[in-house]
């Protein structure tokens, strides 16, 4: 047995958590590797069509892509440098705590959602329509183009990226804060000597995340798009399957996209950015800050209208379905059979990821203390380090599209959509779930390590006994965050989908493709109720933690 500070090497028994990794990182190759192989087969049945298809319109659609996330990254990352630099510079603002608690509403609520929000403010027949009508010559056109996705996407970035850039500001030591005080700096001085270095740090990170989810939007482009003019390589991937059934456009659609995805994660890495997205913010230091009475002014408007900004669509959202039927769509044995299938879908898919994300957490930390400190990682022990963020590179409606042409070779593709779902539902919020279990079984596994080989406790005894008392709240935390992720997800199921399998979100967008939009705005406010309620849960459970 090691002593003292003696690296447990050799004597840490790795077989069993190796190969549960292993097994996690087989599951999750064959889920992409399945994709690609639904890919390579229509490239093998139609490559002319393939090469065709690389054309002015992909090049287009291509264009409006980048363009699209370029326009929303700005407009959501500039302004954030100045909200967060405004909630930094009043740390004892009344409601500061409440700000940012509304601040990260936006991150559970389902893409969806917050397309019908933002219609219902801003739409041709939305509560601010009369008004802005008022301002122009012509009529208000309504929000639906390249002018609804910068809106929807500016509402669910902005406060992602004021909480990464507050967090950075925060991380600046009191004893800077304290200097500035005592030599007097004005605004412009502390931000100059004191901020920017910390914002300049934090930004090349948080605007890359941010392009990436703008890059890689699906349901806020196809619900506020509204024509060819306005799509993005997912959502054109979507109607060459749906519509069009083109697998050798969805083909040269799919390359192009992992193409653009793999950069921007490639470069996100070597930025060193969260890509989760995820922003713990601690309490607010209470540290000096001279502030003169015009920019304390200027501050709070700014603060103000942000938090206008983000409220709007969410009330919207909640006035619109407060205006439905709810008692009808209630008794619908449509909306209780999407309701339960939902639930049971997403919590499957939670589960699922919760396994596949302690298998290579854990064989990640086994296979860390079996080598040493000193040894080199090997190839293994970077795969389930880096085996979660597969998903990443590849979009899961770009891997729903792989498996829907392999599929359709099976039978009736459609009758896949429950197993489809799950699967990529878990992929999908691996990242989130790693993140949050790997710190608290690292701590377990740096305590217990020694005594579990002494006493030759592993395996289940162990998970039982001495892990899952440390494990027991992020691994609720993970599991509500998860399916909160998995019950607002519209991607895989807008592919699989049909009479036969329907969930909230695809039945929202069914009602509201037939212009039932009271429906909609029902489905809308009970769907974004439930995954908010989950968000709650996890984000109780980690501040408990």
């Amino acid at each position: 047995m090691a002593r003292g500070d003696e690296p447990l090497r050799r004597a840490v028994p790795v077989g069993g958590r190796a190969a549960a990794g292993a097994t996690a990182l087989a599951g999750l190759a064959a889920l992409i590797g399945g994709a690609g192989l639904g890919l390579a087969y229509a490239a093998a049945d139609d490559w002319g069509g393939a090469l065709d298809a690389f054309d002015p319109y992909l090049l287009r659609v291509a264009r409006f892509t980048l363009w699209q996330a370029l326009l929303s990254t700005l407009l959501s990352v500039l302004p954030a440098l100045f909200v967060a630099r405004a909630l930094a510079r009043h740390p004892r603002l009344p409601g500061r705590a409440l700000i940012l608690q509304l601040f990260a509403v936006p991150l559970a609520l389902p893409a969806i959602v917050a397309a019908l929000g933002v219609l219902a403010l801003y739409g041709r027949a939305g509560f601010l329509a009369e008004l802005l009508e008022g301002l122009g010559r012509t009529g208000w056109p309504g929000i639906y183009g390249l002018a609804g996705i910068l809106v929807a996407h500016v509402f669910f970035n902005l406060p992602l990226a004021t909480r990464l850039l507050l967090e950075s500001l925060e991380s600046v030591p009191n004893d800077q804060w304290r200097l500035a005080a005592q030599l007097g700096m004005g605004g412009r001085a502390s931000f100059r000597f004191v901020e920017w270095p910390a914002l300049r740090a934090a930004l090349p990170g948080v605007a890359g995340l941010v392009f990436m989810l703008c890059a890689t939007s699906f349901t806020i482009v196809l619900t506020l798009g509204g024509g060819p003019r306005a799509t993005t390589l997912e959502v054109a991937i979507y109607q060459a399957l749906r519509f069009d059934f083109d697998p050798a456009r969805a083909l040269a659609l799919t390359l192009v996209q992992v193409a653009l995805t793999a950069v921007v994660v490639l470069a996100l890495a070597r930025l060193g950015a969260a890509m989760t997205g995820d922003a713990s913010l601690p309490v607010a230091p209470r540290r000096p800050v001279t502030r003169r009475p015009a920019e304390s002014a200027a501050n709070l408007a700014l603060i103000a209208a942000a938090l206008v900004f983000v409220a709007g669509p969410m009330a919207a959202t909640v006035l619109a379905g407060l205006g439905a039927d709810l008692m009808r769509l209630a008794g619908e044995a449509a909306v209780r059979r999407a309701t339960a299938t939902s639930l049971v879908l997403s919590a499957l898919a939670a589960a699922l990821c919760l396994v596949l994300a302690f298998a290579l957490v854990a064989a990640r930390r086994a296979l860390e203390l079996a080598r040493g400190p000193l040894a080199a990682p090997t190839l293994f022990e970077r795969a389930t380090d880096a085996g979660a963020g597969l998903v990443l590179v590849v979009p899961p409606l770009v891997i729903g599209a792989g498996w829907f042409i392999l599929l359709r070779e099976a039978g009736d593709v459609f009758a896949f959509a429950p197993v489809m779902v799950v699967t990529v539902n878990a992929a999908m919020a691996m990242p989130f779930a790693v993140r949050a279990i790997r710190p608290a079984y690292d701590a377990a596994s740096a305590r217990h390590e020694r005594l579990c080989l002494s006493l030759g406790i592993a395996g289940w005894t162990r998970l039982r006994l001495i892990d899952w008392p440390s494990l027991r709240r992020p691994m609720a935390m993970a599991y509500a965050f998860a399916m909160a992720l998995s019950l607002g997800d519209l991607g895989v199921i807008a592919l699989f989908g049909s009479d036969a399998v329907e969930t909230l979100p695809y039945l929202l967008l069914a009602r509201m493709a037939s212009y039932r939009t009271a429906d909609a705005a029902g489905l809308a406010l009970l769907l974004g109720m439930l995954c908010l309620a989950l968000m709650i849960v996890s984000d109780r459970l980690a501040r408990a933690r």
